[in-house]
């Protein structure tokens, strides 16, 4: 019996770990532009 429950908390724990992971992993930081490391800003 607790082989299952433990089995059940394992599947849970994926299951908020690839929750998280997709919600958090490629937010960024408000008012931040995303230029890219190769192109600088156009000079004024």
């Amino acid at each position: 019996m607790w082989l299952l429950i433990l089995e059940a908390m394992a599947a849970l724990a994926l299951l908020i770990g690839a929750v998280w992971w997709t919600m958090f992993s490629g937010r960024r930081r408000d008012g931040e532009p995303e230029v890219p490391d190769d192109k600088e800003p156009p000079a004024r």
